[in-house]
Parts: structure tokens; C-alpha cells; sequence
């Protein structure tokens, strides 16, 4: 009898196991990443001395926290939880953009429409290299000052 309860225990415990995982084997960009800034190409720049991305799967979506420290030492934290599904939620701590749409479009790659008082500032697009090592976020639009920004961020996954 201990045997058969200990087998239907081991089997439940599995199969939690494998459904979790698979919830977040198909959004490979979920974890914390790390910005190289040496890999990174920041138009107009500069580049912030430091940047940490972390994405949180939670019930009402994928949680995206950004934390950053720009060129003159000042932090800054801000994010969204959205369902990648292109719908518009609201983006905290952005001075480019006070909404964002982002889209999933595969397991390794979502893209996303970024906005200003309603106006299309910034698009972007994520891609997470095969390895899963690295995450490449590039974005092109104009910046809340007018100025085209152009800028390739390379993150490493920690």
C-alpha cells in the first residue's frame, strides 16, 4: 500500500514538474539578464553604466522589471506585466514611452510597439540567441527628446 501511495505521490510531483516547465519552456526570455555594454550599440548614447532585465512569469502575465543606472550614476526602475499578446499596457519609469504593446512571436522572440501620449515612439524586437545565453533587444524610433535612436543592447542571461 506505502508503495502504490508513494507512486501516485512520485507521479503527481512529476507531472507538476513537467507542466511547470512547459509554461515556461515557450517564453525562453523569462529569467534575469544582465546588459554588456561593451557588446552594445547605444544611438544617440551614451550607454547606461549598468542595466538588469527581469522577466517573471505571474498570473496575469510576464512580469518585466528593468532597473538601470544611466551615464550619470542615476537609478532608475520601472516595467509592465503584460500577456505578450499585443495589447497595450501601461510602461512605468520610461521616458520614451508611458505604454507598450509586446507581441510573443516564437518560443525565442517577441516584438513590441512602444508609446507616447498615443503617439508611436519606439519599436522594438527581443530575440534570445539558440543557446539561450544571450538576449539581443534592438529599437529604432525617435527618443522623448525628437532624436532617431537606433540601439542594439546585448544581455546575458544570469
Amino acid at each position: 500500500m506505502r508503495k502504490v501511495l508513494l507512486a501516485r505521490a512520485l507521479a503527481v510531483c512529476g507531472v507538476t514538474l513537467i507542466a511547470g516547465s512547459l509554461a515556461l519552456a515557450g517564453d525562453n526570455w523569462v529569467g534575469t539578464w544582465k546588459l554588456n555594454a561593451a557588446k552594445s550599440k547605444y544611438s544617440p548614447g551614451p550607454a547606461p553604466k549598468a542595466q538588469t532585465l527581469k522577466f517573471e512569469a505571474t498570473p496575469e502575465g510576464i512580469k518585466v522589471v528593468s532597473e538601470s543606472v544611466n551615464a550619470e550614476g542615476q537609478a532608475t526602475k520601472g516595467g509592465y506585466t503584460s500577456k505578450f499578446d499585443g495589447k497595450e499596457v501601461p510602461m512605468a519609469a520610461n521616458a520614451n514611452a508611458d505604454t507598450t504593446a509586446p507581441r510573443k512571436v516564437d518560443d525565442n522572440s517577441y516584438t513590441s510597439i512602444w508609446k507616447k501620449a498615443g503617439k508611436v515612439t519606439i519599436t522594438t524586437k527581443a530575440v534570445v540567441s539558440a543557446d539561450g545565453k544571450t538576449l539581443t533587444i534592438t529599437r529604432a524610433g525617435t527618443d522623448a527628446q525628437g532624436r532617431p535612436e537606433n540601439t542594439t543592447a546585448v544581455y546575458e542571461k544570469q
